[in-house]
């Protein structure tokens, strides 16, 4: 029996609820006492920083070992100033997983009411139930990393768009449309403050505007993303003396995903042979900070492509490969329990989720979270997949072509 539309909404609050229990208790219960990330590490001590009035800075007693300190995103750190985190802790900080368990349950209902949108309400239902318990989707919101308020704020900037589609009208031009999609473009400014992979979405919405005769749109969507962006470029201009528009870490991913010496997915962590490799690159230019490395680093990664492009052509399909497969050697760095259970429920959702998309391929709704998925497939294979640059967005894509499946099932 088909599900009304006022049943799938409660349902999927319900799935809220259950989402946000379930990750305040992988957070409280169970992720507790475990050592810090470098990276968790660099953004609770930039929150101590801004908390303090010090700005973005890094404090000089702050170790970091052989690790850079990049200028990173600020929208992150302003959200940990904001609750109160700081670096003193050993591990994650208990208000920062009550915080982020939030963020995560709003991100179930987003993920719920963006599949009602694409595939009717069992579909909602079903993609809010998915993403409650979805493993990766839970444990994220557990660590000290920008991925959960990313991923929540990437699906708002997507249902906004879908609303701004419904609403502008034939033309492109009708004002609630307009209105919405100037709410898109904010969303999706601030997300790429927080991880600047999103800027790789504003190429793609633009085509997929304006192949739909939507070019105010796409215009409105650009531009107000960019608005909200600049004023940060502003400030790095005048910190660094030289354009970086958001971060400075660009350079170094860029380098460690293209080197001759890259296996195709993982960062510095799971490929100690690019790690000694990037140690010497910056001996051998002594004197240079992170942020005057930058260059430094796309100069030399054009100078392996180039040198070698049919090599290069073969690590662009690994890459691919391990975009779709999570056989990458940055899973083999995590305990079997969390391979598992990482691997299983991936592997598990990807035939529905090509089943779903396959049933829906000819509905003509546009769908903004698919558009943003390919975006991140493309930022995978220009820089380097991982599993966490997979979860914010592309998983989400996947529950809900998955939850598309259940829509038919029921019909």
């Amino acid at each position: 029996m088909p599900l009304d539309p006022a049943r799938a909404r409660r349902l999927i609050l319900a799935a809220v609820a259950a989402g946000l229990v379930a990750r305040l208790a992988f957070g409280l219960l169970y992720w507790t006492d475990k050592p810090l990330t470098h990276d968790e590490r660099e953004y609770l001590a930039l929150a101590d920083s801004v908390a303090a009035g010090r700005g973005f800075t890094y404090d000089a007693a702050h170790e970091t070992g052989t690790a850079q300190q990049f200028g990173r995103a600020p929208a992150y750190p302003l959200f940990l100033a904001a609750i109160g985190a700081g670096s003193g802790p050993a591990s994650s900080p208990t208000r920062v997983k009550v915080a982020q368990a939030v963020v995560g349950a709003i991100g179930v209902w987003l993920i719920g009411t963006l599949a009602l949108r694409y595939a009717g309400p069992a579909a909602g239902a079903t993609a809010a139930a998915i993403a409650a318990f979805y493993p990766p989707l839970v444990w994220i919101c557990a660590y000290v990393l920008s991925e959960s308020l990313y991923s929540t704020l990437a699906l708002a900037a997507a249902l906004l768009l879908n609303r701004a589609l419904d609403r502008a009208g034939a033309d492109g031009r009708a004002a609630a449309g307009l209105l919405l999609t100037a709410g898109a473009g904010l969303a999706v400014g601030v997300a790429a403050l927080t991880r600047p992979g999103m800027v790789f979405f504003l190429p793609l919405a633009g085509l997929w505007l304006a192949r739909q005769r939507r070019t105010w749109l796409a215009a409105g969507l650009i531009l107000m993303s960019l608005a909200a962006i600049a004023p940060w470029t502003v400030r790095n201009v005048r910190v660094f003396h030289r354009f970086v528009l958001i971060a400075s870490e660009g350079g170094v991913t860029f380098w460690t995903g293209n080197h001759p010496l890259a296996r195709g997915e993982g960062d510095l962590a799971a490929n100690p042979d690019i790690k000694r490799a990037e140690l010497l690159f910056r001996q051998a230019r002594p004197g240079l900070s992170a942020e005057a490395l930058e260059p430094e680093y796309y100069r030399d990664a054009f100078r392996h492509i180039a040198a070698r492009p049919v090599w290069w052509l073969g690590l662009l399909a690994r890459k691919a490969l391990y975009t779709v497969l999570p056989i990458g050697p940055s899973y083999t760095l995590h305990s079997t329990t969390y391979l598992v259970a990482s691997v299983a429920s991936y592997l598990l959702l990807l035939p529905f989720a090509v089943r779903g998309w396959w049933l829906r391929r000819h509905d003509g709704r546009p769908e903004a979270l698919l558009v943003m998925a390919l975006s991140a497939v493309a930022a995978g294979l220009v820089f380097f997949p991982q599993e966490r640059f997979r979860i914010p967005v592309i998983d989400p894509a996947l529950i809900l072509c998955a939850a598309a499946c259940a829509d038919r099932w029921t019909r």
